[in-house]
């Protein structure tokens, strides 16, 4: 053969094997159809054998740059209304994989695939997309070095084991995701998979071990051509019926029912700026806060956010300056809308490097004819890289009162491994039993470095006395706090030893009412034992201030967690040492808590978790018991399949001698199209007799309550 004949050879096979193959030099371009794949689990759609594909996958758990121990395959394609990926997971046992028929965002124990996909390509958020084996959906929004995973949007997928290993198929409309329209568009994506019984994880493309997990760095560009200009239009009815009985005596008497009927709307005015509204929204509760210990508390418990019209878009009021033990949890947090009237939103982006999120919601306040008002604004300006610079306000009304909070926020990256945070707010609350405006401050300044080996962080933190946020959750005030965290990481190449994790922790921090001061210092050492075990073993020696008297807290803490085998997780959790008996007149006690959780999974849609939570608190000087709280909650789940599921909860309080049932069966095709039918008890230990309450040796109804709720998307 001569060397033209060989030339051409050549060439034909670069041509022929170009389009199913692409290796990592320039952006990825998916292969654009006419006749898009019929998302049912099957890679034998004609799409998937024209489509490229990328391979080379490298893990960043236990470790960074190592070749993953099963080979994964991802194929992209679009048409003009969607994108669409397919995922061929090889595995050499395939009965080992972790996978279950479960509602969505429950999927995160099992093994699953991710498309982490920055639909802007400014490196200032993504949507994670999470698909495991069965085609079971998760999904979350990351924005500010936080993810969240309340976060839902409408997308399809389907998933098979098969004895290769599992396959899955994955459609994303155009319509559920905020992108800059073009004649060429180009994003950012990171592909991730984990294998769940080796607690391992990779990605393409590579993730740099300077970078460590900062994703929105590391994108690798994917463009695409003639995607479709639309109109995105949602209307979402729902009716929401609710139905109390309280015991009156000795009777079960129905109190008057709670109907709902209400309106939500979406309407895209730009592919990047989407304009929500709602009318009488529904807010119930469809998943039941799990009890949590609730005496003997400096603060409130905080639950997170569950109610759709909050969800979407709330990512963008997460701030900056997120330092160590920071008191802010959130400036804003909707839960403190208890039962709104309307809402309007108005959230995306104005311009290349511009997003502003809005917010008005007027709420109903029992006992009070009086509605409260809350305002939010929220701009930021994206600066090099994952930094930006932001501003926020937010405003409560009542009556004549006002809570008003206003600030500037930040993030600049000075390295691949290294980032500055701040913010600088200030409060103000006008009350007419205040005789003048009283104003707050918070500002907060962290240093944060994180690579393969080491991380470094240092954190300045700094509250007024008086400084209030009644739209937000605020742990503590009155305080300056310096931090400093060193977490060393070693890498044992063990096969029983993966990798051992470490915390040096010191803080000091000033009351500022007592000029007190107090620490906060421990040490810590996590190592990954196996395939899926972490054992975290860490010593504090601390202190705090409580109604400027100095307490101490130190102890010990351990915690164990283990993927047993495919059915059994285990976790377990003992803290022991130094507390606080928060009252009027406080003393130094000492406590021991304990939570553990089993989750036992025979088959793909049966799941049990137990759990068991305990504190007591002993008073220090005389031994004596100030109390004992338990709580012992099971949870039963059939997941008849992906749409569909039963579940029940039993849970006793032992501290308050209650006993609580809840059952629900739920409906969800997509976000949006749900049918809910809740029923549930409440059970305590009295009897009324003798024109009182009286103890008694068993449990009698207190409360009983029926709900339903039925809602539909229409998209347009």
């Amino acid at each position: 053969m001569n060397v033209s004949m060989k030339c051409l050879v050549f060439l034909v096979f670069i041509c022929a094997f170009f389009p199913f193959f692409q290796a990592a030099e320039g952006p990825l371009q998916p292969y654009k159809t006419t006749e898009p794949p019929t998302i049912d689990g099957e890679l034998d759609d004609p799409v998937w054998q024209k489509s490229s594909f990328i391979t080379d996958f490298k893990t960043f758990e236990p470790d960074y740059g190592k070749e993953m121990s099963e080979k994964t395959k991802v194929y992209l394609a679009y048409d003009r209304e969607n994108l669409y990926f397919a995922f061929r997971c090889y595995d050499r046992d395939p009965k080992k994989i972790k996978a279950s028929i479960t509602n969505r965002d429950h999927l995160f124990d099992d093994d699953w695939v991710c498309i982490n996909l920055d639909s802007f390509n400014d490196q200032q958020s993504f949507y994670g997309i999470y698909i495991n084996p069965l085609g079971v959906q998760g999904d979350t929004r990351f924005t500010t070095g936080n993810e969240d995973l309340g976060f839902d949007m409408v997308w399809y997928s389907a998933g098979r084991v098969d004895e290769q290993g599992y396959t899955v198929e994955v459609r994303l409309p155009l319509k559920s995701i905020r992108f800059n329209h073009g004649k060429e568009v180009k994003m950012g994506v990171i592909f991730k998979r984990k294998i769940s019984r080796r607690s391992e994880q990779g990605t393409f493309p590579a993730l740099n071990p300077k970078q460590s997990m900062a994703l929105l760095n590391q994108m690798y560009p994917m463009v695409f051509v003639d995607l479709k200009r639309f109109v995105l239009l949602e209307v979402l009815p729902a009716v929401t019926y609710h139905q109390t009985y309280s015991r009156k005596e000795n009777r079960m008497e129905k109190d008057s029912p709670e109907k709902g009927l209400s309106l939500t709307m979406k309407y895209g005015l730009t592919s990047r700026l989407v304009l929500d509204g709602t009318v009488n929204p529904d807010f119930s509760q469809i998943e039941a806060d799990a009890g949590k210990v609730d005496v003997n508390l400096r603060y409130q418990l905080y639950f997170p956010e569950k109610r759709p019209f909050f969800l979407e878009g709330r990512e963008h009021f997460n701030l900056g300056g997120n330092v160590p033990l920071n008191s802010i949890l959130s400036i804003f947090h909707t839960r403190t809308i208890a039962d709104p009237i309307l809402g309007v939103k108005l959230s995306g982006k104005v311009g290349n490097r511009d997003s502003l999120s809005t917010l008005y919601a007027l709420d109903r306040v029992p006992g009070y004819d009086t509605r409260a008002v809350f305002s939010v604004f929220r701009y930021k300006r994206s600066t090099k890289e994952d930094g930006y610079i932001g501003g926020i306000y937010a405003d409560r009304k009542f009556g004549e009162q006002y809570n008003r909070i206003m600030g500037a926020d930040g993030r600049f990256r000075l390295g691949k491994s290294d980032t500055i945070d701040f913010y600088s707010l200030i409060s103000q609350l006008d009350d007419e039993e205040l005789p003048n405006t009283r104003e707050g401050h918070a500002v907060a300044l962290g240093y944060s470095r994180m690579t393969r080996k080491l991380g470094v962080t240092l954190g300045f933190n700094d509250l007024g006395k008086f400084f209030q946020a009644d739209m937000g959750y605020i742990t503590r005030t009155g305080i300056t706090r310096f931090t400093a965290v060193l977490s060393p990481r070693f890498y044992p190449e063990r096969r029983w030893l993966r990798r051992i994790d470490s915390d040096l922790f010191l803080s000091v921090c000033r009351d500022k009412e007592s000029g007190l001061w107090e620490t906060y210092n421990h040490v810590s050492l996590i190592p990954h034992i196996g395939g899926a075990t972490t054992l975290l073993i860490r010593y504090a020696y601390s202190s705090e201030i409580f109604l400027q008297q100095r307490f101490r807290t130190s102890g010990f803490t351990s915690i164990l967690r283990s993927r047993i085998n495919k059915q059994l997780f285990l976790s377990l959790i003992f803290r022991s040492g130094k507390a606080i008996y928060y009252s009027e007149d406080p003393q130094q006690g000492y406590q021991n808590v304990i939570e553990a959780q089993l989750v036992f999974q025979p088959s793909e849609k049966v799941k049990s978790e137990i759990a068991y939570n305990y504190a007591g608190l002993y008073r220090e000087s005389d031994r004596q018991k100030i109390f004992d709280y338990s709580i012992f909650r099971l949870k039963q789940t059939y997941q008849v399949n992906k749409y569909l599921f039963f579940r029940g909860i039993v849970e006793y309080n032992g501290y308050w001698k209650e006993l609580l049932t809840d059952f629900l069966a739920s409906f969800t095709y997509i976000p949006g199209t749900v049918i809910h039918f809740g029923y549930g008890s409440l059970y305590n230990r009295q009897e009324w007799q003798d024109d009182r309450y009286i103890d008694v040796n068993r449990f009698i109804e207190n409360k009983r309550s029926f709900f339903f709720k039925a809602s539909y998307l229409w998209r347009f």
